[in-house]
């Protein structure tokens, strides 16, 4: 028989160092869920994800047992990692941060599709893309459903 889900709780977490520290401990704890549980259960499956920062969905059911659900590191994150900058721009329109190429975005989209509610990989391009442009990062480049050239008739 399916157990009866009480709450879900979305987190963040460093992978391979979840501790009870805030702020998973007060957000499972308040919940009643062994927060030292998950902290190893999570630590174990995110081993070779170590330090990158994952969300993490938690089912809570009403015996206080739980699953969860780990997904992929945010787009933002993996864009700072391809630009090998610290942070996004304060002033995105102005103070451009890096660039990436068309090929880094469809990496970046194909690793993300499970957790986007995209269709296909051009979409999930044009919202990596469009995530870039609010932090400041240029795509360099022709858009691959652009086309070559476009001629005026």
């Amino acid at each position: 028989m399916a157990k009866e889900i009480s709450t879900y709780i979305k987190l963040q977490a460093k992978g391979g160092q979840a501790n009870p520290a805030p702020p998973i401990g007060p957000a499972l704890g308040s919940k009643g869920v062994n927060i030292m549980e998950f902290c190893k259960r999570f630590n174990a499956q995110t081993q070779d994800k170590m330090g990158q920062i994952l969300p993490v969905v938690v089912t809570v059911f009403t015996d206080k047992s739980f699953e969860f659900v780990i997904k992929t590191q945010p787009a933002a994150m993996q864009l700072i990692a391809a630009t090998k900058a610290k942070k996004g721009s304060a002033v995105p329109n102005r103070d451009k941060i890096g660039t990436v190429t068309w090929d880094q975005v469809k990496e970046i989209a194909e690793n993300k599709m499970s957790d986007l509610n995209a269709f296909t990989v051009e979409s999930a391009m044009k919202m990596v893309a469009g995530t870039a442009r609010s932090m400041g990062i240029t795509v360099t480049g022709n858009a691959p459903w652009e086309g070559e050239a476009k001629s005026d008739n």
